[in-house]
């Protein structure tokens, strides 16, 4: 059969962050992987249930079902009611069972990967417990008690992401806010390259702690801020 649509895995032991899947049965299952089942998307994490989601193709569109999984499916941080049909968009955000796995769904193909790692699960549960405010009014976020000053350039990428919080915000619109002083092209999209917005990106986890922001990107698309 034809490949209609496809999904990206961000998280998700065991593959590797990036990983391609090109969606190409009517039906296509994700779930956890065991001795009577091996779905058609398979992770080892124990919180993900055995047959968690399902995807069917319907009049050409994907339809995204939660098959009555433990511990739920979200889509941008919406939970999904069991056995209810939610028809998926390009750039929507698949989490399953809080977060262990988080999925990118997409109708467009292109042979792209992400580029952070991915994050175990003892990992996964110090970042739930994990704690972190942000005071906009003063540019100032404090981390574990600590406060800390955000420059500019952070304020602007973290509140973006933030106020789009598991949700794709594209490469185009993080350019628009971080940089409005910059020349822009004919679309509008300000003169920034890729190194310096990686930059800034590696920046923020450094003065923060990678583990603060949960950020994930997609090389093409933009960053997604995973919360809870």
């Amino acid at each position: 059969m034809e490949a209609y649509a496809c999904l990206y895995v961000i998280r998700g032991e065991p593959h590797r962050p990036g990983t391609y899947i090109q969606l190409e049965e009517d039906e296509w299952v994700v779930g956890r992987i065991s001795n009577d089942e091996v779905p058609d998307l398979s992770f080892s994490n124990a919180f993900i249930s055995r047959k968690h989601v399902m995807i069917r193709r319907e009049r050409g569109k994907a339809i995204l079902y939660d098959l009555g999984s433990r511990h739920g499916t979200e889509v941008n941080g919406e939970p999904l009611e069991p056995h209810t049909p939610h028809p998926l968009q390009s750039f929507d955000i698949i989490k399953l069972a809080r977060g262990m796995v988080v999925l990118h769904f997409s109708y467009m193909f292109a042979d792209q990967t992400l580029e952070f790692e991915p994050i175990s699960l003892t990992q996964q549960l110090h970042l739930m417990e994990e704690s972190y405010s942000i005071n906009w009014e003063k540019r100032e976020c404090t981390v574990n008690g600590q406060r800390i000053a955000m420059s500019e350039k952070e304020y602007g990428f973290i509140k973006v992401l933030t106020d789009h919080a598991n949700q794709l915000v594209p490469f185009e619109d993080i350019k628009k806010t971080v940089w409005p002083e910059r020349s822009a092209d004919a679309d509008g999209i300000p003169d920034v390259s890729m190194d310096e917005l990686n930059a800034l990106v590696y920046r923020i986890r450094k003065k923060y702690g990678k583990d603060t922001f949960t950020i994930s990107a997609v090389r093409g698309s933009g960053y997604v801020l995973e919360k809870d």
